[in-house]
């Protein structure tokens, strides 16, 4: 598992359909280099930083679980994002202009469609290698069908992956309404989620999750997360069984050693409660 590093701003604001095409590229470019990937961590991920658990963490949890679940929160009920986002029809200039520019307007306004059902839900989600071999080679049409409906759809990534899966029977019990994220949100609720401080530590590592959003640019509640957590050390790697030499990890040792701590456990008991309500279909697909 490698880290991406994100060397630009966006050419596009990130509402828009142009974000999908960004991760159905770099997963074809990702999928031809890595043909032993099974779970792809969506591409959203870069914008928050990983908690309580280090990527052997991870790699232990996943290892342990149902290959085939899909992590994506989602909902039928779209209540004012009906009117907002989903009858409101935009162009986006991202999917054909090299410079950063805002989205417009087009009317006349659209109806909702009556040829699927339109889902909505977090933008960030853990999808399966399964799925996403889906959404590219869209065998029965449907991904392409719901992309080209995306294309003008306001904050499209809320709703593209979670209209596509809860159409598809074949994905739609594979589907847990669970995002892996702790995202805290304020009283009354904000455009954006609650901006995370050391005072949401406690509850951020009680989550048990696997990411949160959203932190500012090197508040010290980063730091305590390296340091207690990952156990990182001045910007360093995350130790962990592959660790070799002295000074400890100075060195490349064994890569098939898993090392798994306790947050592995947190993200267990996690994944057993939300994996268990799919198991009984409890919020699946509704």
């Amino acid at each position: 598992m490698g880290s991406l590093n994100v060397e630009k701003r966006w050419a596009f604001p990130l509402v828009i359909s142009s974000l999908i095409c960004l991760f159905l590229l770099a997963t074809c470019f990702n999928m031809g280099l890595v043909s032993s990937l099974h779970t792809i961590n969506q591409i959203f991920n870069i914008f928050q930083s990983r908690i309580n658990q280090t990527t052997e963490d991870l790699i232990h949890t996943f290892s342990t679980i149902n290959r085939n679940l899909n992590f994506i929160e989602h909902t039928s009920k779209l209540e004012w994002k009906a009117d907002k986002r989903a009858m409101p029809l935009i162009v986006d200039p991202g999917l054909y202009s090299t410079t950063k520019a805002d989205i417009y307007w087009a009317m006349p306004r659209r109806s909702l469609p009556t040829a699927f059902k339109l889902f909505t839900g977090s933008a960030w989600m853990v999808l399966t290698r399964s799925f996403v071999e889906y959404l590219i080679w869209g065998w029965d049409n449907l991904p392409r069908t719901l992309l080209m409906y995306y294309t003008n759809f306001v904050s499209s990534p809320e709703g593209y992956f979670h209209t596509v899966i809860c159409n598809v029977p074949e994905y739609a019990q594979t589907a847990v309404s669970h995002d892996l994220h702790y995202i805290a949100w304020d009283n009354p609720p904000k455009q954006h989620p609650h901006t995370l401080t050391l005072n949401d530590t406690d509850h951020m590592i009680a989550s048990g999750a696997a990411f949160a959003r959203k932190f500012k640019r090197d508040d010290p509640v980063l730091d305590k997360i390296d340091k207690d957590l990952l156990h990182r050390k001045n910007g360093t790697f995350t130790p962990g069984g592959w660790c070799s030499g002295k000074p400890k990890c100075s060195e490349v040792g064994d890569l098939d050693k898993i090392k798994p701590g306790p947050g592995a456990h947190r993200l267990k008991r996690l994944i057993a409660r939300v994996a268990l309500n799919t198991k009984l279909k409890q919020n699946q697909c509704k």
